[in-house]
């Protein structure tokens, strides 16, 4: 990462594992789901009704990222942090024909932006649902996805966390290529900002199809400094929310691909049907899931065009709903 002189970071302190998350069946895993024959046809057959709609779920909208603004007040954010700014960008699913149009659309936008720091939540690469695990072909992508996102241009540079698709691949070498580009990659570990004499933490914590310690991230993290975690998965907020942390951004949900009015998503993956697109409050815990930037399975959006969120915090507010 790069950092002027006036603002510096350091990694939190590794540590043993304290505590289990009190989630369901995910823990110690890296399978994806199977993708059933049911799941498939499905699918297929609203891929070929969106199809049928016309050509902008299939070229326009996919491939013309939108930017939201979202502002956030956090009550224990330093004054120093006031007015700090986040580019999000998430659910890459790097291919050379249907997604690098839009990502390299996204990189444009944030440029121009010119925020403090971008965060990258996850999913570089597709899983292949009929390879073995590892999956190293699939997992080949992240090499010219972390090429393309090293032109991303921030104040500080960027800070990345793994996605379903890329703990269900080969995590280690998307890992690797990604950190050899200057993208810092959190998995259960945390990472400071210092500025005019105050501090700002950011916690990774791994996919929920991986090995997610959220208890590790937030070790060695003052119980009194502001934290923003970072995880793929948006659901895992019911988790966070019962932690000292101040914001939670993920993706993965790609907002359904395909949103139907007074319907939503005809479907949605696993941990992020609570929270699929947008701003929520968890309990006292802001939440915001973006859209993404891929697609999978078909190569169509509709009433889901590619996002680029930008977040500015503000400081001295109460979080409270």
């Amino acid at each position: 990462m790069r950092f002027p002189a006036e603002a510096k970071v350091a990694e939190g302190t590794s540590a043993q594992p304290a505590t289990s998350l009190a989630l369901d069946d995910h823990r110690g895993t890296t399978r994806l789901s199977v993708l059933t024959r049911r799941k498939f046809l499905t699918t297929s057959i609203v891929g070929a009704g969106v199809l049928a709609l016309g050509v902008d779920a299939v070229i326009r909208e996919p491939n013309h990222p939108k930017l939201t603004r979202v502002e956030i007040p956090l009550a224990r954010l330093p004054a120093a942090f006031d007015g700090f700014t986040i580019a999000q960008l998430s659910d890459f699913h790097y291919d050379p024909i249907f997604s690098a149009v839009p990502i390299r659309a996204a990189i444009e936008i944030v440029n121009g932006l010119h925020p403090d720091l971008v965060v990258l939540t996850g999913d570089f690469v597709t899983a292949s649902a009929f390879a073995d695990i590892p999956d190293r072909n699939s997992a080949r992508a992240a090499a010219p996805c972390a090429q393309v996102l090293s032109g991303l241009r921030s104040r500080l540079g960027s800070l990345a966390v793994l996605g379903n698709h890329d703990v269900g691949t080969d995590p280690g070498f998307v890992t690797e290529v990604l950190q050899s580009h200057g993208i810092p990659v959190l998995r259960n570990r945390p990472q400071v900002l210092e500025q005019g004499g105050a501090r700002l933490w950011f916690c990774g914590v791994d996919s929920l199809e991986g090995q997610p310690r959220i208890d590790l991230g937030l070790r060695g993290i003052p119980s009194d400094e502001a934290v923003i975690v970072l995880v793929h998965e948006p659901d895992f907020a019911d988790e966070a929310a019962r932690h000292p942390v101040d914001l939670q951004l993920s993706g993965h949900s790609h907002g359904g691909q395909i949103w139907l009015p007074g319907i939503g998503a005809p479907w949605l993956p696993r941990y992020a049907r609570k929270y699929p697109r947008g701003q929520y409050r968890v309990g006292s815990l802001p939440l915001y899931t973006n859209i993404g930037l891929g697609t999978i399975t078909v190569a169509v959006r509709l009433n889901c065009t590619p996002e680029v969120t930008l977040v500015t915090l503000r400081a001295g507010r109460s979080n409270q709903g």
